[in-house]
């Protein structure tokens, strides 16, 4: 009997290879950005996800045990790379703010007011809320990253007398996310450490004073690669986070399920940037290795005319986590391609068999069908 879908799957040699030529000539930094693209939608979708299931309260203590998390992994060591120790604490840590944000792709302006006040203003569009996602956080979002960060950075400088002033938030429809590090003249309370002053302006923007990272050390690549792991860090400790606060089943399923919807969503979009087909088995296969190869992992692809399997080796969004948060990150994050598949015109089942889950070894298998 005639079968078009086979005639379609049996792929000439000649055919195969133009495909792969193709997509070989879409760039590392492409590969990248599509990661980087595809990892913060999934950041976003989760917020909502929890947002909308689980209501303020939770987003509010989920959010204050990641910031505070991602404060105590990244604050002080990238502090002293960027070149800021020299500098007063409220200057420095303004500066930091800028410069770690503008790494990660996030718009952030430096104002400074004397060597003991430094005022920032994030602006839009928030890379935290992109798009209309802003409109479906709630303010406990704010207060809990407040506390988990800004508020904490004089504990970790042991300068007992610096805090954060709040004086715009995004959720009040103000002019966004800003405020100010100060240096008091006096020892803060735990509950004095962030504040809130909405009769306050800041000073008018100097591009002359902006803060930037050295060019020759910071080339587009390396760029582009903060930008990446600036969205992936946040998805891998926004659901070790959010265990702590919901627990492990109900993580699985809101994180596997937000990370499906965004598979499916964003297939089209990151098919597209990379140059791909939505057509069949073999570009199902050139799609999920030009998107993993993405993440710095070393990809290869083996198939025939039933399936194909392609085999990623490093698994970089569980890297350096525990046996426990590793496993539940990576049963949370497969979903993203099982959704993207699935998203195809010809749909695809994609299996995942995790393999070698030590760090340096961590091998999985894709299934595809």
């Amino acid at each position: 009997m005639f079968s078009h879908k086979k005639v379609q799957e049996d792929l000439s040699v000649t055919d195969r290879d133009t495909k792969t030529q193709t997509l070989a000539k879409i760039t590392d930094i492409d590969k990248i950005r599509a990661q980087a693209h595809i990892h913060h939608a999934y950041f976003l979708g989760l917020q909502l996800m929890i947002a909308t299931r689980k209501g303020p309260q939770v987003m509010g203590d989920w959010m204050f045990r990641l910031f505070r998390r991602q404060h105590e992994e990244k604050f002080l060591s990238s502090f002293d790379k960027l070149g800021l120790s020299h500098l007063p604490d409220a200057i420095a840590c303004a500066q930091y703010h800028v410069l770690s944000n503008n790494i990660g792709g996030v718009g952030v302006e430096y104002m400074p007011d004397s060597n003991t006040k430094a005022w920032v203003r994030f602006r839009y569009p928030r890379w935290m809320y992109h798009g209309p996602t802003i409109c479906g956080i709630p303010i406990e979002v704010s207060r809990g990253f407040l506390n988990g960060w800004y508020g904490h950075n004089g504990v970790s400088l042991k300068n007992p007398r610096l805090g954060f002033v709040c004086v715009s938030e995004d959720m009040t429809g103000e002019f966004g996310f800003c405020g100010y590090f100060k240096e008091f003249d006096y020892d803060l309370a735990e509950n004095e450490r962030l504040s809130f002053a909405g009769n306050e302006t800041p000073p008018e923007y100097g591009a002359s004073v902006q803060p930037s990272v050295p060019a020759a050390q910071w080339t587009q690549a390396r760029l582009e690669k903060a930008n990446r792991n600036y969205a992936m860090e946040y998805v891998r400790n926004g659901l070790c986070t959010l265990e702590e606060v919901i627990g492990e089943d109900q993580t699985k399923a809101l994180g596997s399920l937000a990370a499906r919807l965004i598979g499916l969503q964003y297939f089209q979009e990151t098919k597209d940037a990379l140059g791909g087909r939505d057509g069949d088995l073999h570009d199902a296969a050139l799609y999920l290795t030009a998107m993993l190869e993405g993440m710095g992992d070393a990809v290869s692809i083996n198939e025939d005319k039933a399936s194909v399997v392609v085999i990623q080796q490093g698994l970089r969004i569980t890297r350096d986590l525990s046996a426990d948060q590793s496993e539940l990150v990576f049963d949370c994050w497969k979903d993203l391609w099982v959704g993207a598949l699935q998203s195809m015109q010809t749909r695809r089942s994609l299996t995942a068999f995790h393999q070698n889950k030590d760090h340096e070894s961590a091998t999985v298998r894709w299934l595809i069908t």
